[in-house]
């Protein structure tokens, strides 16, 4: 699968590396299963060959199973998973790309999409996500909100939104505001990756458990039979690992991150980050650098401020004015920039 290894091997990672082909949907194969298992609750994302991105019709079904297991008495604890190799790649903007001529139909499926990443942050139950592999974007909505979120080695994090035009959504304007010093303007306007090492450290997910052992984790954890946190907690431990960063990690640039993402504009930024760039020990910086280059400035400029704004809101108001965002962006009154990607993958 080019798009996952192409995922993994890059620093940025963009929309278009998303597959958009036309997909073959095979009759009696559910984009999201829902197994009731006594007191546990599986989802399982099933577009694998898509790397598990998330339609309107993936939204609608999450949220009804959500609903209908928030309710039901004999449900306590909700486990999700990607089928394959991927968790989820993200949300599938050809969604808002098809649905541009008639643009308040997308209004539906936007403010859907919004409503459950408020229901999924302030959901009552306990929720496990097992998090394998890619988990990027509108996908990461599914893993960072939950009260137990559990990533391996082969898991990569990045919100890569802003290069094509785009702005962090799904609640990620709260989410990366909230994390130390800069490193959310930094994840947000460079698409950097994070792999799992990173995301714990970061505080975006909570367990490390290698990959091998996620199947058996699984498998305890349906046999666990309960949604009590403490129960769950000590049954991943058994599982998780203590890693450490690797020595070349981007978490331990904080000090060029927070001088840099720290400044008041998009320019001054790749001002700053340019001069540190040509400083001896910094190469990590010039591809990210480039892409920083090539993306939309406009989604920059959006995400940004977003970001900054992010710091001052409640989850709430992070969430109305990201679909206020989304909204002016799909009717182009900000942006026709995604659009312009879209179409030349067309």
């Amino acid at each position: 699968m080019k798009e996952v290894e192409f995922a993994v091997s890059s620093g940025i990672i963009s929309f278009p590396t998303i597959p958009m082909a036309k997909e073959v949907v095979v009759p009696d194969e559910p984009f999201v299963i829902g197994e009731e298992l006594d007191h546990v609750r599986l989802i399982t994302l099933n577009r694998p060959r898509h790397l598990n991105i998330i339609s309107s019709k993936v939204v609608s079904l999450l949220a009804e199973y959500l609903e209908k297991w928030e309710k039901d008495e004999q449900a306590a604890l909700i486990l999700i998973k990607g089928a394959g190799r991927a968790f989820s790649a993200g949300g599938d903007l050809k969604m808002f790309y098809d649905g541009r001529k008639s643009k308040d139909s997308c209004l539906e499926v936007v403010y859907r999409m919004y409503w459950l990443c408020y229901h999924i942050h302030t959901y009552k139950k306990t929720q496990v996500a097992l998090v394998q592999g890619i988990s990027m974007g509108g996908g990461a909505s599914l893993m960072v909100p939950m009260k137990f979120s559990v990533v391996t080695e082969k898991t990569v994090f990045a919100t890569p939104e802003a290069s094509i035009g785009f702005h962090v959504d799904c609640g990620f304007s709260y989410v990366l505001s909230h994390l130390p010093g800069h490193l959310g303007e930094f994840l947000a306007l460079t698409g950097a990756r994070l792999n799992g090492k990173e995301l714990v450290a970061a505080g975006l997910a909570t367990h490390f458990v290698p990959l091998e052992k996620l199947p058996e984790l699984e498998k305890r954890l349906i046999s666990l039979n309960s949604g009590d946190e403490k129960a769950v907690k000590s049954t991943i431990e058994e599982f998780s690992l203590n890693m450490q960063l690797d020595e070349d990690s981007v978490l331990n640039k904080k000090p060029i991150i927070d001088e840099c993402f720290s400044k008041g504009t998009v320019a001054d930024i790749i001002k700053s980050f340019e001069a540190e760039a040509s400083k001896e020990g910094n190469g990590w910086i010039g591809p990210l650098l480039k892409g920083l280059k090539r993306s939309s400035p406009t989604g920059l400029k959006i995400t940004l401020r977003s970001i900054r704004e992010g710091r001052k809101q409640t989850l709430p108001e992070c969430l109305k004015k990201e679909f206020r965002l989304t909204m002016n962006i799909l009717r182009t009154s900000i942006s026709a920039d995604v659009y312009e990607v879209q179409s030349s993958h067309h």
